[in-house]
């Protein structure tokens, strides 16, 4: 059987242009790996109508009821490789090979984060990158922001409005005249001294034997494709400040027909919000692009 869209990845992004396609009663295969970027994180904050919930749990009831749909099917596992041309895609998943007319970038992006110890463990729970997402539950309690590239002084001039703010620079940024006074006017502290490591909740323990807890800590994570499938594909990439993403036009369309990319792959940066409207905005140009591209 030929689907009409093979959707790689079933996170916000993949199952909301899903939706749109099942809607429109046409054939969708779905390939999961079950990865979501947000599976450290207990609370999903910022998506309206749905503040503070679990993503595991939004995520279960969007399945649920793109399961309600005939014509969609839902295949567990890793896709290995995407061939072939627009209206004859192959999909490699485990042993078998799938056909698909229109294929949907979805895999969403892996973090990179900072080489401390301590970070990862904490990464979701008490170590951020949204302060949108999770600066409000802080409580406008002390906030260490720990410098990964010059994003990261955006990042320190953002967070005052969610509690007082130290910037760690750990030798990943150097301060000019003119940004320190910035930061100065926002009441940012300045702490030049290499981080050594994390421990409890978030206490930041300092090369030179101090230590400093926090209420939270936040780092600009630089990101990347979680998969290799849109370079291999020859898909143009853009270079973001934290990293590649995919280019693709108003309509969510990439540099190679019949690919189409959505979610936090397609953006320099994004949100679960911006996943499901990139999501239900690539399913729609899909069910176009069959109609009037065939």
């Amino acid at each position: 059987m030929t689907f009409d869209v093979a959707i790689v990845g079933g996170s916000f992004a993949g199952m909301s242009a899903a939706l749109q396609l099942a809607r429109a009663r046409r054939r969708v295969a779905v390939f999961d790996s079950g990865l979501r970027r947000n599976r450290f994180a207990t609370t999903s904050h910022g998506f309206l109508a749905q503040d503070g919930r679990a993503p595991e749990s939004i995520v279960a009831d969007a399945r649920m009821q793109l399961a309600a749909y005939p014509t969609v099917q839902w295949f567990e596992g890793a896709v290995t490789a995407v061939s072939g041309i627009q209206d004859a895609f192959a999909v490699q998943a485990g042993n078998a090979s799938h056909h698909a007319r229109r294929i949907i970038l979805a895999m969403g992006v892996a973090d990179d984060l900072p080489a401390i110890p301590g970070l990862a463990d904490r990464w979701g729970r008490t170590v951020f990158h949204c302060p949108y997402c999770h600066g409000y539950e802080l409580q406008q309690g002390r906030i260490g922001v720990i410098a990964t590239s010059p994003a990261s002084l955006h990042q320190a001039q953002l967070l005052p409005e969610w509690g007082s703010v130290t910037f760690f620079l750990n030798g990943a940024v150097s301060l000019g005249e003119d940004e320190r006074r910035m930061l100065a006017a926002r009441g940012v502290t300045v702490d030049a001294t290499p981080i050594a490591g994390i421990v409890d909740e978030a206490r930041v323990v300092l090369a030179d034997g101090r230590s400093e807890a926090f209420a939270g800590l936040f780092t600009t994570s630089l990101t990347k494709p979680a998969s290799p499938l849109a370079a291999q594909l020859g898909c143009d990439h853009e270079e973001g400040l934290l990293g590649p993403f995919i280019r693709t036009d108003a309509m969510k369309a990439t540099s190679v027909p019949g690919v189409f990319a959505c979610g936090d792959l397609a953006r320099a940066t994004g949100n679960v919000a911006l996943a499901v409207g990139d999501g239900a905005l690539a399913g729609t140009a899909v069910h176009a692009s069959l109609v009037f591209h065939h």
